[in-house]
């Protein structure tokens, strides 16, 4: 098993190009299933979960081509099965993606229970009232959940959550079904206007995504097209947590800076400086940044997926922070790995509070997910001495060349 090595480093200083979201092209490729037709994807990260969901379509028939300059094709015209298998379904939860697409295709599918993710219950619940709601018959059994429908038929899907994987997969299910669906309380994530837009270039016809109220009218048919998914905001707010956790000056280029806005604001409290550039954000920050309170709230909230990078800044900030965690349960499984480092943390619930301390210490860690494994490097980054983080295949899931990356900007950064 391969180890990702880092070692103190000076700040941080250069320029980063922000991949491909992972969170959204995994639904792009399975709505790639509603066509007959080549879909070219471009942009593509090529990541592990973008492997696992290319293994499912090809399970499912599909013909999928690599090309060059991170490109891939798409070809969804001879699919014919309809049962994800269970080994790569168990790998990553975002397989479970395929199902309404599937069923709107087929008229009928079968998935396992998903897996792949270590961060609490996300119930899939959401998903199967949508189904049901569109005329689909629902029924599980040993460990698969199947649905079947002659024809979908659109109808009104109130969310009880603002689930984006549930917003999703009733879009892809509903862009086929007869009439309208009007999907409320939605999530408003970028990642849905995203696919929002690939199922309108596919000759669907999908209104107002990222409001709480998406309109779906379905179509006999879609078509091929070509698509380029959107930067991966994540990625871009990882990299200026480095700049700052770093006292760097960072460029992070291929942003879309509406999509980051809530973190540039939570930086900018911070003492973080940001300006525009022609070719996206400079990020410095000339001294040691400042505590900040921090919620995550589904979108245009604080992300989730920052929480744990922005732990590991306020270990080193000054002053005390209060982070609440509102959106996953057992998502601070890093503060054990970041006080082996020295950060002083406490727990209350979904309450962590942080006592931010001069310097952190290199220690053997290990990444209990994709985001904390992210943390974990940032930690040590601006650790006294050497950092050895183990289980780096969750980093691997969200992350491109991130070593690479880092060292680019002149972090030591090593895979061993």
């Amino acid at each position: 098993m391969s180890k990702i090595v880092v070692e103190s480093s000076p700040p941080l200083r250069g320029t980063v190009r922000i991949s491909g979201a992972k969170n959204a092209v995994l639904p792009v490729i399975a709505a790639s299933l509603l066509s007959g037709q080549k879909c070219i994807l471009e942009d593509i990260p090529f990541l592990n979960d973008v492997e696992v969901m290319s293994e499912v379509l090809v399970s499912l028939g599909a013909d999928i081509k690599k090309l060059s300059n991170m490109r891939m094709e798409v070809n969804s015209r001879n699919i014919d099965n309809y049962e994800a298998p269970y080994e790569l379904v168990r790998r990553m939860r975002a397989s479970f993606l395929v199902l309404g697409p599937l069923l709107a295709r087929m008229g009928k599918a079968r998935i396992s229970f998903p897996g792949g993710c270590a961060i609490g219950t996300r119930p899939i619940d959401l998903h199967l009232k949508g189904f049901s709601a569109l005329g689909a018959e629902i029924t599980m059994g040993h460990g698969y959940i199947e649905a079947s429908a002659k024809k979908l038929k659109g109808d009104r899907v109130y969310l009880d959550f603002p689930s984006v994987g549930a917003t999703e997969n009733i879009m892809m299910a509903a862009a086929l079904a007869e009439g309208r669906t009007v999907i409320e309380n939605a999530a408003e994530e970028p990642e849905i206007v995203d696919l929002a837009t690939f199922i309108n270039k596919m000759g669907g016809c999908v209104k107002g995504a990222g409001t709480d109220t998406v309109k779906i009218d379905g179509v006999k048919e879609l078509k091929g097209c070509t698509h380029t998914v959107i930067p991966d905001r994540v990625e871009a707010g990882t990299y200026m947590v480095a700049a700052a956790i770093t006292r760097g000056d960072i460029i992070v280029e291929n942003v879309v800076i509406n999509h980051l806005m809530s973190v540039i604001a939570k930086l900018k409290e911070a003492g973080v400086i940001i300006q525009e550039v022609e070719n996206g954000l400079r990020v410095y920050a000339p001294e040691r940044v400042k505590a900040v309170d921090i919620k995550t709230l589904p979108y245009a909230g604080f992300p989730t997926d920052m929480q744990a990078q922005m732990m590991a800044l306020m270990s080193v900030a000054r002053g005390t922070s209060v982070i609440i965690e509102t959106v996953f349960d057992n998502r601070f499984m890093h503060v054990n790995e970041l006080r082996r480092m020295g950060a002083n943390i406490k727990i209350d619930g979904r309450s962590a509070v942080v006592q931010g301390i001069p310097e952190l210490t290199g220690a053997p860690v290990k990444a209990t997910d994709l985001r904390a494994g992210a943390a974990l490097i940032l930690a040590g980054l601006a650790a006294r001495g050497r950092t050895e983080i183990t289980d780096v295949y969750h980093i691997d899931r969200g992350y491109t060349d991130i070593e690479k990356k880092f060292q680019s900007l002149g972090g030591k950064v090593y895979r061993i």
